[in-house]
């Protein structure tokens, strides 16, 4: 599954190990959520940090990157290390 085919109100597992609802329907780099850890903060986040979808079975699906994303990951480690 892309990131693209996320849809608002899905649950997913961020890179840095927070779940977040997706707020949005749009496709690209970032995507809106709502940060479901630390209460109800809500902002981008990048799309190539999210890892799998929850799904309400309890099992996960894994996301795939575009190339785009992949390429603005490299970048953003290059300039955050």
């Amino acid at each position: 599954m892309f990131t693209n085919d996320l849809k608002k109100g899905d649950m997913v597992m961020q890179r840095n190990g927070w779940k977040a609802r997706i707020e949005d329907n749009l496709k690209g780099n970032t995507r809106l959520a709502t940060d479901t850890v630390y209460g109800y903060f809500m902002g981008s986040i990048y799309s190539h940090d999210i890892l799998y979808k929850m799904n309400e079975d309890g099992t996960t699906t894994e996301i795939e990157y575009t190339p785009a994303q992949d390429k603005l990951r490299q970048q953003v480690a290059d300039i955050f290390g």
